[in-house]
């Protein structure tokens, strides 16, 4: 039932630019692969490869002992290897059933069989555990049910070798765990799987061996057990990267509240929620998904429509009514989907920097000079790694990405800033990057609030966490009373 392959010398160029230089190893039939390394190392590439989404520039894949160079999707998927991609490659418009099919439709003589398409896309959203009908539209789906949709999709292709480009950023710890067993069961059945995840726990307690690669080149392949974390966050980035956080700088007693929140109400979503945070103070919002911390942020700066509350910023009572507005008034959110929301990714490094600015740089021209400065300041204030800053933003790493969102957000000044999940997706080295960044703007007098699914990521980095549950904050917990068994209680309502 298992797929075996062997990479042979892979070498992969885009242009003039070599993202993979000469990959050789092999995976075995039903094992579970932990594949590591930070953004830009060429993991997703050679999975691309693999998977018929991109062709070798030079060297040999074998499958099953047999060369092959695919030439598209259809042709590996014909071979039983699937992958399930990092950003989602979902059809908005159309049902979950439509999506799942789509490209691979049931017939019944000429006319589409739908009922049998509903009802095998029913049985594929029960395996991921995902409660919803086929006919609801992708557009109407949350980032996390979205996931499992890819999920399910994946499932119905009966793939042999299924590739999973981090699966479980957008989860919850209960549909993560469905995704381990699920994986559990596909191992069992003979199904080889390559498990992509910065996430070094669920590599380190889901995977049978490690494969990192580094700077496009494999570098090592052990067994699990025999690496701990540090060993494979260390082989993955080249250089000790023991301390993770930055120190927790305390703000002081008397530091004054840049954002205050009295009252919010969002129809249905958040009844009414009230917060405060103060100059150099990082506040975590922690919540399972559905819990409303994204739809409470969304509504305070005029992304969703909110019934009720009072906002004020820096003691001025402010009624905000869209992003811009807000961004005049010092605050600005950087979103959880920096591809979708957060970037335009068919745009330049430039022209995204400034996007938000523009008004900056035009007398009445642009001045492209200044914004080419702005650029090459924000590379090295963010350590934004291109190796050339004309290309476009889809380009990019996913951390770079990121780092790129973020400096395009921070550009206006801002006094609060709300960053949801600024690490979703992102590799340790980057990570780390992003941690030391954000405390840098605390120091800097900022009041910045952290939305995170990430429990060790909100008790290292924060200086108060606030828990929500379907919409009510259940508590707000100083740094030293932060534990993942006190935030889980909460979240969950064990408390």
């Amino acid at each position: 039932m298992s797929v075996a392959v062997r990479f042979e010398n892979i070498r992969k160029d885009f242009g003039a630019v070599r993202v993979l230089h000469g990959v050789s190893f092999d995976l075995e039939l039903g094992r579970v692969y932990g594949l590591l390394g930070e953004n830009g190392a060429g993991k997703s590439t050679l999975m691309k490869i693999l998977a018929g989404y991109e062709s070798i520039t030079e060297g040999e894949l074998t499958i099953d002992g047999e060369s092959r160079h695919f030439t598209g999707s259809r042709q590996a998927e014909a071979c039983g290897i699937v992958l399930i991609h990092q950003e989602f490659n979902l059809a908005e418009h159309l049902t979950i059933a439509q999506n799942i099919f789509l490209g691979h439709e049931k017939r019944k003589g000429w006319l589409l069989d739908d009922a049998a398409m509903r009802s095998e896309a029913a049985a594929c959203l029960a395996q991921v555990g995902l409660d919803l009908s086929p006919d609801t539209k992708v557009s109407a789906l949350i980032v996390a049910e979205k996931q499992l949709v890819e999920i399910a999709k994946a499932l119905s292709r009966k793939a042999r070798l299924l590739i999973m480009d981090e699966p479980s950023a957008t989860l919850t710890s209960s549909e993560t765990q469905r995704l381990f067993a699920l994986m559990a069961q596909l191992k069992q059945q003979g199904v080889t799987i390559i498990y992509i995840s910065h996430k070094l726990d669920e590599i380190e307690n889901h995977t049978d061996e490690v494969i990192i690669m580094r700077d496009g080149r494999f570098i090592a392949r052990e067994p699990t057990a025999s690496l701990d974390r540090h060993q494979m966050a260390n082989l993955m980035v080249g250089r000790d990267v023991s301390d993770m956080f930055p120190p927790k700088l305390m703000p002081a007693a008397d530091a004054p509240v840049l954002l205050k929140v009295e009252n919010l109400a969002v129809p249905g979503w958040i009844p009414d929620l009230g917060f405060e945070v103060r100059a150099g103070e990082i506040l975590g919002f922690a919540g399972l998904v559905g819990a409303g911390r994204t739809e409470a942020m969304e509504a305070l700066i005029g992304l969703r429509p909110r019934s009720g509350g009072r906002i004020a910023i820096g003691g001025q009572q402010l009624d905000l009514r869209s992003p811009r507005q807000a961004m005049q008034h010092g605050l600005t959110y950087l979103s959880e989907d920096r591809k979708g929301k957060g970037l335009h990714v068919d745009l330049g490094l430039r022209e995204n920097l400034t996007l938000m600015t523009l008004e900056r740089y035009s007398h009445p021209l642009l001045d492209l000079q200044a914004e080419k400065q702005a650029l090459a300041r924000a590379i090295q204030d963010f350590n934004i790694r291109a190796g050339n800053p004309q290309v476009k933003a889809r380009m990019l790493s996913g951390g770079n990405q990121q780092k790129l969102a973020l400096a395009k957000y921070l550009h206006a000044d801002p006094r609060v800033v709300i960053l949801d999940e600024p690490t979703r997706g992102v590799d340790v080295g980057a990570k780390r990057d992003i941690y030391f960044l954000i405390q840098r703007l605390a120091a800097e007098g900022r009041a910045v609030i952290v939305i995170s699914s990430e429990l060790i990521e909100l008790i290292g980095l924060c200086h108060r966490v606030a828990v929500m549950r379907a919409g009510v904050l259940q508590t707000t917990l100083a740094s030293n009373q932060l534990t993942e068994e006190e935030l889980i209680s909460h979240a969950t309502g064990t408390r």
